[in-house]
């Protein structure tokens, strides 16, 4: 079990964590015709606006209600009610979807009370869902705002349903999954005759497709019946830790039940989500799956050579650096360096001695001192590779030096053998002693190799 520490800084250098008002707004995104707002000032929106579009390459609709000093010591009623107003008019979104910033947190705005207010004295909002979340930027991080508005989209939105639809599955997905990763598991739900409805759905709004017109708001995504018809599933499937309250949540109004998948990335954790499916469905795994998974340990099998004895130094999300940590120690790589963001059961069970929560030079500092051979974090720890002169494998949000980055998919059978293939041949590139110039292999390295464990059963969620 490994110890979990906080970093007792006075500042944060070259910050790991993002702000939780960014993880609702990326939430909100995943719902279609939805305006996010952000409440606070033009610059926290304008931050996270400019994160989200050099990660993903796209225009991403996110307003503002523009507090300035006054309006900050005044309360933010008017602004509140401008931005609702103009954006219901100029707009037409069927949900305006509302988070706060410490901005407005500190100050103690009663959003609540302000919506209800503006619906008494606005009844032509009476056919726009207006759905709030409070997320202060000074506690918490990009994965816990994420969680906090998937919950709070659930409880405004879902209605139980009179007739039950056997057929659908509800899929609650954490922020660590990419369009790309949402992709490969309809496709994989879909193949047990099951009807997947996603919750919040980015591989709807933020695939990178092309839309035949020009739309203000979100381009794809959950809509607003979907959402409302969440109760009418035969099951939940939450998929990350992070997503368990919202699970629960729909519960409590819906009486649908739920299981939660920790990760998705690996043999064993894809063998417990599709033995899952075919429960629920009754049928049994399709023969396309099953030869993926054999392609899978195949892959597996040709890459633990490489992974085998490699130290790997780990910066992300609580949800993603499980995900990760859990597929590398698998292929016998030894995860030497854990950092993330937040606290998170998973924490404790992540396979290395310690996890910190803290920032890159937390992690830069800690991969010097244990000799690690590979980093693993998002784009800001390009500067921490190149001073260590380390390869830096990129994972999460925001990779703002790579394309493509939301079609990356690591979930799911394939997903997993890409990752594996991706990891392996940056290594084979990178670290001379893997390279193919060396075999045969140094005894030190032989005897490192061999000794590692093969990837092993493990108990899911």
């Amino acid at each position: 079990m490994a110890l979990v520490t906080e970093s007792k800084k006075s500042c944060a250098v070259n910050p790991l964590k993002m702000s939780q008002p960014l993880g609702a707004a990326y939430a909100f995104m995943g719902l279609a015709s939805c305006m996010p707002v952000m409440h606070g000032s033009q610059g926290c929106t304008s931050f996270g606006l400019v994160l989200l579009v050099r990660h993903f390459k796209e225009a991403i609709p996110l307003q503002t209600t523009a507090m300035n000093e006054a309006t900050t010591i005044m309360g933010g009623f008017d602004n509140l009610e401008k931005a609702v107003l103009n954006i219901r008019e100029r707009n037409h979104p069927q949900i305006i979807a509302i988070c706060s910033t410490g901005l407005t947190e500190t100050k103690g705005d009663d959003v609540d009370g302000y919506l209800k207010l503006i619906r008494d004295r606005h009844p032509e909002l009476a056919d726009t869902a207006l759905v709030y979340v409070g997320t202060p930027d000074f506690v918490g991080a990009f994965q816990d705002g994420w969680a906090k508005a998937v919950t709070r989209i659930v409880q405004a939105l879902a209605k139980p349903r009179a007739e039950p639809r056997p057929q659908q599955v509800n899929l609650l997905p954490g922020c660590h999954l990419s369009p790309g990763d949402l992709a490969e598991l309809r496709e994989i739900v879909e193949a047990f005759g099951l009807d997947p409805v996603f919750v919040p759905d980015v591989s709807g709004s933020l695939d990178g497709h092309i839309p035949d017109d020009w739309l203000g708001t979100t381009l794809g995504g959950a809509s607003r019946d979907a959402i409302e018809g969440l109760g009418g599933a035969v099951h939940t499937l939450a998929l990350g830790e992070q997503m368990r309250a919202a699970a629960a949540a729909l519960q409590a109004i819906c009486g649908t039940p739920y299981t939660v998948f920790d990760r998705l990335t690996g043999l064993t954790a894809t063998d417990a989500f599709v033995q899952r499916l075919a429960e629920i469905s009754g049928r049994p795994v399709p023969q396309r799956l099953r030869r993926q998974r054999g392609q899978l340990v195949d892959a597996m099998l040709d890459g633990h050579f490489h992974f085998g004895g490699v130290k790997v130094a780990l910066g992300a999300e609580p949800d993603l650096l499980y995900a990760a940590s859990m597929m590398l120690h698998e292929m016998g790589a030894e995860v030497a360096v854990a950092v993330t963001t937040t606290p998170s059961p998973l924490l404790e069970r992540i396979p290395t001695a310690e996890v910190v929560i803290g920032d890159l030079e937390d992690f830069e500092r800690s991969a010097q001192a244990t000799g690690c051979d590979l980093l693993m974090t998002h784009s800001h720890g390009r500067q921490a590779a190149a001073r260590l002169g380390k390869p830096l494998f990129r994972i999460g949000i925001p990779t703002f030096d790579r394309i493509g980055n939301a079609h990356v998919c690591m979930v799911g059978y394939r997903g997993t053998r890409s990752f594996v293939y991706a990891v392996g041949n940056l290594l084979i590139d990178q670290i001379p002693h893997y390279g193919p110039d060396a075999w045969p292999l140094p005894a030190a390295s032989l005897a490192a190799a061999t000794a590692a464990p093969l990837p092993t059963r493990m108990e899911t969620a």
